[in-house]
């Protein structure tokens, strides 16, 4: 497994995130960051990583850090964690091949477990 990126301007929401990772055992390096543009400067080195990406902040939002990693050519894959309910924000994420999973703020163990395979090749 490598590295895991987390993405929200609420450090909670990243707390959060962190702790049902450490809880369902996932102990390799996770990465959270609450400014969008500071997530963007760490990735400029990688590739392939697996981030969780919130839609909603104030600096940059989801779609504008999507754009930034498809206009730069960067391959990661992303699991949308937001607070969205809305079915637009469900179809615009399917707009992007790297999106491959879109969950629901609060993240918790039942949803959790929709993302064990994903984690298990992570």
């Amino acid at each position: 497994m490598s590295t895991i990126i987390l993405v929200d301007d609420q450090p909670i929401a990243n707390f959060i995130t962190r702790k049902l990772l450490e809880i369902e055992g996932y102990d390799k390096d996770v990465v959270d960051f609450t400014n969008p543009e500071e997530a963007l400067a760490y990735l400029e080195e990688r590739q392939n990583t697996l981030i969780f990406l919130d839609l909603n902040m104030p600096e940059m939002n989801g779609w504008e850090f999507l754009d930034s990693l498809k206009t730069k050519g960067h391959q990661h894959r992303i699991i949308i964690l937001t607070s969205s309910t809305s079915a637009v924000d469900r179809n615009k994420a399917k707009e992007y091949p790297s999106v491959i999973e879109f969950i629901e703020k609060p993240l918790n163990k039942n949803k959790f477990a929709r993302l064990q395979p994903i984690l298990q090749y992570s």
